[in-house]
């Protein structure tokens, strides 16, 4: 029997901060929760494959080259591959994450993705 998943619940069942939670996959991509606060990541690139941040609650900004982009619950946002970003967390977020298997890395997640994340 196929489950739904509500990603609220996801989000709110994590431990702590900086924690990713991988709740499904499809055609090669996964799919993460992750809870971030007061956290500035550096500017990295993905070659490989676009990214979605969905913002599940809260709000915080990716930050690009040329300017920001503020997202609010409900926002969704696509970053196509080879684009140079970083997301900029202020306050408490809960977000979603969408990118290929093997894209989420120590280096571009200031150290926080490990082993593929929780499950």
């Amino acid at each position: 029997m196929l489950k739904k998943v509500n990603l609220k619940e996801q989000a709110n069942s994590l431990n702590r901060l900086f924690e990713y939670k991988k709740i499904g996959s499809f055609n090669n991509h996964m799919m993460n929760v992750l809870q971030a606060e007061n956290r500035t990541l550096d500017f990295h690139v993905h070659d490989n494959s676009d990214e979605v941040f969905y913002c599940i609650e809260g709000e915080f900004d990716i930050e690009f080259e040329e300017g920001l982009v503020h997202l609010s619950e409900g926002d969704l946002l696509i970053v196509p591959k080879g684009t140079k970003h970083r997301p900029v967390c202020k306050s408490l977020v809960k977000c979603l994450l969408i990118e290929l298997e093997g894209t989420l890395n120590a280096e571009n997640t200031g150290g926080a993705y490990k082993n593929g994340g929780s499950e």
